[in-house]
């Protein structure tokens, strides 16, 4: 079923607003793939965040057009499934798991802004950690030397109670 030109204008409105916030963009062709699969990979990308949908070519171009993902447009063949997402990372996450499992989704490329990812970059992308997980091991990363003052300070006063019990026991037994 095709779009009249208004669906078509609002279809471009609705990714351009999404690209407009996102980090990455990557594309996977999903030919011969099952309504179940797409279901489960709907469900994935929901969970992390990303922004999945079938579109036409000619609709996503448009849409990406004059954005930093605009070098996109030449790997823009073909039936594609479009990963869109604010974190970098999880778009290329959601498709390159999803196709280790599932050989009918081919990841075909991506974008970052101002830079296009071949497919090779798309894996090497989705092996990177998470913001969240960078952030969580950089927090660990700071926080390691004040815990370790804190344990150290601490250890000063056990070890004076220690050294008292140990002569109050002394006395005890004498």
């Amino acid at each position: 079923m095709s779009l009249n030109r208004n669906e078509k204008a609002a279809v471009i409105e609705e990714v351009s607003a999404q690209v407009a916030n996102a980090q990455s963009i990557i594309v996977a062709e999903y030919r011969g793939i099952d309504v179940a699969s797409v279901t489960v990979l709907r469900k994935s990308a929901r969970e992390s965040g990303v922004y999945l949908r079938v579109l036409k070519n000619t609709l996503a171009r448009r849409a990406i057009n004059g954005t930093p993902f605009e070098g996109l447009s030449d790997q823009l063949t073909g039936p594609l499934i479009y990963a869109i997402s604010e974190d970098p990372v999880s778009a290329s996450k959601v498709l390159s798991t999803f196709a280790k499992t599932n050989d009918k989704i081919v990841l075909k490329g991506g974008a970052l802004p101002g830079s296009i990812l071949d497919p090779n970059g798309v894996k090497a992308l989705a092996t990177m950690p998470s913001r969240e997980e960078l952030l969580s091991k950089l927090l660990g990363t700071m926080q390691a030397p004040v815990t370790q003052f804190v344990r150290t300070l601490n250890e000063v006063p056990t070890k004076f109670v220690r050294g008292l019990a140990a002569v109050r026991d002394q006395k005890e037994a004498a």
